[in-house]
């Protein structure tokens, strides 16, 4: 079941795929509204999120079986990153190892036994975090990714355009000529245009290890691909059950299942985490940058899968026909299937087609 474990106490936000078009609906006690006629776009109905009755003047829908969309639209998909201190460790193997996966094993053990304990204990921005530094430089251990990692400024850049995110249940895609590459299951705030976070969802911000390993400018092809980026399947909407302490606690399970029988699990919490979530938050929004249709952010992930799958020393790499699955027991369950981003259906549907869909619609 893909919806939370508490569904019927839960108000949901997302997108469905009517015959007319891509309709914002909110979702409560298992029965769905369409909210088009009230807010043609889920920016726009996450901006009025907090004003009266969110269900007022929503059309019940028969049936919760309309396809899914991801459940954002207008909103600029934004990622933070380096925000655990397992992924800051992941890093700076890829940038040591030059993106080969045989070396990363052995840069990986020398890095835990020197910097694992510090870098897990230290508050980023903190006088701590600066001695840290200090003593790595002259170690000659120092990595851009330390920086983000413990320094006073977070890692924040787009991860796809907009409209670009695929939702529950589509393929998501890997570059064909990447070999080593992972999920990277997140917890993913929904921000409206003054910043304030209104709900949380699932997200896969699948990363090529190789790209971005042999060098950090290398970072939009890593991150930015067809299919690339799923998030859902819903938003479930801050209200007096779920609220953004619930995010902080939030505990994120990995699975995925391969064709030929492979399985991997893993499970994370949110309160390992070294940046507030609502800190990242407001380093992503302020008096140097503005989103007028909102944003989401990704919240980065503890997960950098190491589990050997085929040769032993690689690590682990998707295949095609992968399974994965982010789930969160009060955010329910994103489940999409690997392909290639070639092979992956093209993005085509933009903000130019959006609004000649509803203007046709009569909807603006």
């Amino acid at each position: 079941m893909h919806l939370p474990g508490d569904w019927r106490d839960a108000l949901l936000l997302g997108r469905m795929a009517t015959p007319e078009g891509p309709s914002p609906v909110l979702v409560r006690g298992g029965v769905a509204y369409d909210m088009a006629r009230v807010a043609p776009t889920v920016a726009e109905l996450a901006a009025r999120y907090g004003e009266g009755d969110p269900l007022d003047g929503g059309v019940a829908l028969d049936t919760l079986e309309l396809p899914l969309l991801t459940p954002i639209d207008l909103q600029c998909v934004k990622a933070a990153g380096v925000t655990f201190a397992v992924s800051a460790l992941e890093r700076v193997i890829e940038e040591r190892a030059r993106g080969d996966a045989g070396q990363a094993e052995v840069i990986r053990a020398g890095l835990a036994a020197r910097i694992g304990s510090d870098i897990a204990s230290v508050k980023p921005g903190s006088e701590t975090a600066a001695s840290l530094k200090a003593a790595l430089i002259a170690d000659d251990m120092w990595s851009q990714y330390l920086e983000v990692a413990i320094g006073p400024d977070a890692e924040v850049f787009t991860k796809c355009p907009v409209l670009a995110a695929v939702g529950h249940g589509a393929e998501v895609g890997i570059r064909a000529d990447s070999s080593w590459n992972n999920p990277e299951p997140e917890i993913v705030l929904v921000c409206d245009h003054q910043g304030r976070a209104i709900g949380a969802t699932l997200g896969n911000d699948v990363n090529l290890r190789d790209f971005e390993g042999r060098s950090a400018l290398l970072l939009g092809k890593a991150k930015d691909n067809n299919a690339s980026c799923a998030l859902g399947p819903f938003v479930r909407l801050f209200d007096e059950r779920f609220t953004i302490d619930d995010v902080r606690a939030a505990e994120v399970r990995l699975e995925i299942e391969g064709v030929e029988g492979f399985r991997l699990e893993g499970h994370s919490s949110m309160a390992l985490i070294g940046r507030d979530p609502l800190d990242l938050v407001a380093q992503t929004i302020g008096r140097h940058h503005r989103y007028p249709d909102g944003f989401v952010l990704f919240m980065g992930t503890m997960f950098a899968p190491t589990q050997d799958r085929d040769t032993p020393g690689q690590g682990f790499t998707h295949k095609v026909g992968d399974v994965v699955r982010v789930s969160s027991p009060r955010l329910g369950c994103l489940e999409n299937r690997v392909t290639t981003c070639d092979a992956a259906p093209p993005w085509t549907f933009g903000v130019g087609a959006l609004m000649r869909n509803l203007a046709g619609r009569g909807l603006m």
